[in-house]
């Protein structure tokens, strides 16, 4: 990737330093946006071994916009043979039993959500998406937990009733994509956090 500096000085003015050094370069995303798509197009990403996402838009009168996806092609991140860090696939794989479950349910409960849903595993966490993340997952094998940031707004929900539960990840640097943390430590928890998925899903 060129300009990685110019890239991660402006998440230093816009958010703060904790950000800007987990930005995840090991997997960037293009996103191609334009009014249609040739055969050539669509066959030319598919030989590149990059994330690259075709996207059509329409416009209907002045004030909708649709924007349909046409095709998505998945590179394998690359991580440095020096990682410092483990991955979250390290954690899944040293995960005891009732946590694998805890995920494979969730897993299987968010690619059921829609024919759109794609999931990526990134270098410290699993996103999953449509155009946009809706729902990305880390996985704390010392806690037994899974957190996962979703869109949603935090002004309406009952934070301080749901205390351990949900959080404002407004003002918190943090690794996934999303203004509201969930805590999924048991499966009450999971069907507790289904209507937040849901509606995270229907707002990407």
């Amino acid at each position: 990737m060129d300009h990685k500096a110019e890239f991660k000085l402006l998440v230093l003015e816009r958010y703060d330093k904790k950000l800007a050094n987990v930005i995840e370069w090991s997997s960037p995303r293009l996103l191609c946006i334009a009014g249609d798509f040739t055969k050539y197009d669509e066959h030319a990403v598919q030989q590149i071994n990059r994330n690259i996402e075709l996207i059509r838009y329409k416009k209907y009168g002045e004030e909708l916009l649709l924007l349909e996806l046409v095709n998505a092609t998945t590179a394998q991140p690359v991580i440095p043979p020096d990682k410092k860090y483990k991955t979250v696939t390290d954690y899944y794989d040293q995960a005891d039993t009732k946590l694998k479950d805890l995920y494979e349910a969730l897993e299987a409960f968010l690619l059921a959500l829609g024919d759109d849903v794609q999931k990526k595993t990134l270098q410290y966490y699993i996103a999953f998406k449509r155009i946009k993340n809706f729902a990305t997952v880390e996985i704390h094998t010392k806690t037994r937990k899974l957190l996962v940031c979703v869109k949603g707004d935090p002004d309406k929900v009952d934070l301080k009733a749901n205390k351990g539960f949900l959080r404002d990840m407004r003002k918190i640097g943090h690794l996934g994509t999303g203004d509201l943390e969930i805590t999924i430590d048991s499966l009450d928890a999971f069907e507790k956090a289904i209507p937040y998925l849901i509606q995270s899903y229907e707002a990407s």
